[in-house]
């Protein structure tokens, strides 16, 4: 993909989703997570480098945009969700890069004004998210097509690999990028990672703590190799 990217028409598109989401339970309190978005905006400044058509949607993060980069900036799952689908929607070759960490549940109702402690019964109704990936990859199976080739993101405890074999499956994916968070130099906020490259046959490839940026260009390398498979 790097060096071989056919006419203009025929160009690349690398949609590329990064950073938290916020599910806000009025408003001046949210459900969220740590994460920067580092790792996805990596994925998109090298495919930016590489000269591909690039799209990042990032939830609430405080990074510059890449240079070369079309940036659209969400909040909540939902938002993104829907930005997700309008940048895939009739893309071919697409590369789906779903680094994000999303809130996989939101207040089932947000108040209109700052709940007061006073009329709070410690109780939180939530309500499921949808899961992105797996509705692109449903999406993509329901219409019999190979594109966008879709890699998601596992940021998991314990047994990684194995969570991620089962989430691969689970959502039609061609590949999942899986990384234990208590391991050091691996966690939500640091400058590296270490990762897994697990994919949907149960095979998987491992690779050694190293920078965002190089796991970035790892990543597009094999996007490359499935991307050239599928045509």
């Amino acid at each position: 993909m790097e060096d071989d990217q056919g006419g203009e028409g025929d160009k690349v598109k690398v949609v590329v989703t990064a950073g938290p989401t916020r599910e806000f339970i009025d408003p001046v309190r949210f459900l969220s997570n740590p994460s920067t978005g580092k790792m996805g905006f990596a994925v998109a400044a090298e495919a930016a480098r590489r000269g591909f058509d690039v799209v990042l949607v990032a939830g609430p993060v405080s990074l510059k945009t890449p240079v070369g980069v079309n940036r659209i900036d969400v909040v909540s799952a939902r938002e993104m969700l829907k930005a997700v689908k309008g940048a895939v929607a009739g893309s071919d070759p697409c590369v789906f890069v779903s680094t994000a960490a999303v809130a996989d549940f939101r207040p089932g109702k947000c108040a209109a004004q700052k709940l007061k402690k006073g009329s709070m019964d410690g109780v939180l109704r939530l309500v499921r998210n949808p899961d992105i990936l797996k509705t692109v990859g449903l999406a993509r199976k329901k219409a019999r097509e190979k594109f966008p080739i879709l890699v998601g993101f596992a940021a998991e405890t314990g047994d990684a690999v194995a969570e991620a074999v089962r989430k691969c499956r689970a959502k039609h994916l061609d590949m999942v990028v899986a990384n234990d968070v208590t391991e050091k130099g691996a966690g939500f906020g640091t400058n590296t990672n270490k990762v897994v490259f697990v994919f949907p046959d149960g095979s998987s490839r491992r690779l050694p703590l190293m920078s965002k940026r190089r796991v970035a260009k790892k990543i597009l390398d094999e996007a490359t190799r499935l991307t050239t498979a599928a045509r």
